[in-house]
C-alpha cells in the first residue's frame, strides 16, 4: 500500500458521549467578562465547544479531548449545538455565547460564511473564536485548527479506494453537507488526484448525506441502484461512512463494493472484522479537540495573537506553530485496517 504520514497518535482515551446541554445557563464563566479591548487576552478560560452537531460520534469524541485539555489548564468546558448540521442552527448558540461573554467559543462550522457575522459579533465582544475541522472565512476567526492538511486528506482517500479496487473503475463519493468547507475542499483536491494519477478511475457522482445517518444509508442504497457497475464509495464523514458500510454489509453488495474514507475505530470495527470495509482514515478527534481547546488558552491569555510564526504549548500533544493565515495543522492521517484497529478505542 501506498500510503504515507501514519503519524504518532496521542494517548488512547475511551471516547465519552457529550451530553446534550441545555443553551440556557450553559457557560459558566465564573463572573468573568471579555476583554474591552479584543486584541488582548481576556484571561477568561471559559471554552465552549460548538460542533456541527451534538449526538455525532466524532464531536463526541473531539469534545472528549477538549474537555481534557481544559481541565488541564483548570478553565471551564461547555459544549452546545444544534441537532442537525445547519448554520442557522449554530448562529443562535454563537449569539448566546457573546452574550455571556466567554473566554472562547471552538466551533466545527456548518457553513463558512453563513455564521460570519455572528462570529465577528463575537470577536467584537472579546471572545477569542478558534475555528477546527471545518473553517470559516479566515476574517471571521482567530485561529483554525486543521485536522491534517487538505492534500494529504485527500490522497490517502484516493490511494485507498485505488487499491482496493485495482486503480480501475467507478466510484463515488458521499460527502456531508454542500456547504461544508472541508468536506468540499478535500473533494475538489480528490478530482485533481484522480485526474492526474488515476486515469482508470471515473468519479459518477458526488451525493450529500447531510451528516445524517438515515440520509447517508437512503445516498448509498440510491448510488448503488443508479450505478450498477459501481466498485466502490468514498465517504469523508464519520456519518457517512458507517452509514454506507452498515448497507453494503447487509445486502448483496457485501464483498462486491469497496467502502472508505474517513471513520472512527469504534464505529468502522465491525465492518472491518467483517471484511466489508478493507481500511480507512482518520487522525484522532481527540487529539484535535485537544489541540483546539490549548489554542483557546493560547488566545486567550494573550500567548499568540493568530499571527503567523506564533507559537504555543498544547499539554501533551508539545509546542505548535501558528501558519500562514492563522492555520494550526495537527498532522497527518492515519490508516486503519484490521492489523491495527484493535488498537483504538475512540
Amino acid at each position: 500500500m501506498k500510503f504515507a504520514g501514519k503519524r504518532r497518535l496521542g494517548a488512547l482515551i475511551a471516547a465519552a458521549a457529550a451530553a446534550s446541554i441545555a443553551l440556557a445557563g450553559c457557560a459558566d464563566t465564573g463572573g468573568t467578562t471579555g476583554s474591552s479591548d479584543p486584541a488582548s487576552g481576556s484571561g477568561d478560560l471559559s471554552v465552549t465547544f460548538v460542533p456541527k452537531n451534538l449526538g455525532n460520534p466524532y464531536f463526541d469524541a473531539s469534545s472528549t479531548g477538549g474537555k481534557a485539555a481544559v481541565e488541564e489548564f483548570g478553565g471551564t468546558f461547555n459544549e452546545v449545538g444544534p441537532a442537525e448540521a445547519t448554520p442557522d442552527g449554530q448562529v443562535s448558540y454563537i449569539n448566546t455565547l457573546t452574550q455571556q461573554q466567554v473566554g472562547s467559543i471552538v466551533i466545527s462550522a456548518n457553513d463558512p460564511t453563513a455564521i460570519c457575522s455572528a462570529l465577528n459579533e463575537a470577536k467584537s465582544a472579546g471572545v477569542k473564536v478558534v475555528t477546527f475541522d471545518s473553517d470559516t472565512d479566515p476574517e471571521c476567526r482567530d485561529i483554525f485548527v486543521n485536522q491534517a492538511d487538505a492534500e494529504g486528506i485527500a490522497k490517502t482517500q484516493i490511494d485507498l479506494i485505488a487499491d482496493q479496487i485495482g486503480g480501475e473503475g467507478e466510484i463515488a463519493i458521499l460527502s456531508a453537507s454542500a456547504n461544508a468547507t472541508n468536506q468540499n475542499a478535500w473533494i475538489e483536491l480528490m478530482e485533481a488526484y484522480l485526474e492526474s494519477d488515476y486515469p482508470d478511475i471515473e468519479l459518477v457522482e458526488v451525493v450529500y448525506g447531510d451528516d445524517d445517518d438515515q440520509t447517508s444509508f437512503d445516498k448509498t442504497s440510491s448510488l448503488l441502484q443508479t450505478y450498477p457497475n459501481l466498485k466502490g464509495i468514498v465517504s469523508p464523514t464519520t456519518v457517512g461512512i458507517a452509514a454506507a458500510a452498515r448497507y453494503v454489509d447487509t445486502s448483496e453488495y457485501a464483498g462486491q463494493v469497496a467502502i472508505t474514507g474517513l471513520g472512527t475505530p469504534n464505529q468502522m470495527r465491525e465492518y472491518v472484522e467483517s471484511g466489508t470495509v478493507e481500511a480507512f482514515a482518520l487522525w484522532n478527534p481527540e487529539d484535535l479537540g485537544y489541540l483546539s481547546a490549548f489554542a483557546a488558552q493560547a488566545l486567550i491569555d494573550g500567548t499568540i495573537t493568530g499571527a503567523e510564526g506564533d507559537t504555543f504549548e498544547a499539554g501533551r500533544l508539545g509546542e505548535y506553530t501558528v501558519g500562514p493565515d492563522g492555520t494550526v495543522l495537527l498532522g497527518d492521517p492515519y490508516v486503519f485496517d484490521k492489523d491495527n484497529i484493535g488498537d483504538f478505542d475512540f
